[in-house]
């Protein structure tokens, strides 16, 4: 789950890259922590209901022409630390399908139960 750079600057890691990296190792398959971007900063979803999450993430995320050969006709494995709506996980597998993923699958950490939006 890629998190803008200004972001990753001020918290100085990516909690949910931190755990792709063991279970691609694990796995033995290839990690690539950048072949997604969030393009724009966005708001925290915190607060947020459903409808305001997935407008919040519109358009946030895509794969740069420089990556593209590594989502184009591959299965991808999109990895979250806390998913509530999915609206963040639904903007990353839009992004991955338009640059040609034919499968995504997504690992969660945590789940929560959002009482302002629908479960997925």
């Amino acid at each position: 789950m890629p998190l803008h750079s200004l972001r990753l600057l001020r918290r100085r890691f990516n909690q949910a890259a931190e755990i792709a990296r063991p279970l691609a190792a694990q796995w033995e398959v290839r990690y690539l922590p950048d072949a997604l971007v969030r393009r724009k900063p966005t708001a925290t979803q915190a607060g947020k209901g459903a409808g305001a999450r997935r407008r919040n993430v519109a358009g946030a995320f895509h794969v740069p022409a420089s990556r593209a050969s590594q989502v184009a006709g591959r299965r991808i494995l999109l990895v979250d630390d806390v998913m509530t709506t999915g609206a963040t996980l639904e903007g990353c597998a839009r992004a991955l399908k338009a640059a040609g993923a034919v499968r995504l699958d997504v690992a969660v950490v945590a789940r929560v139960k959002d009482a302002a939006g629908p479960t997925i």
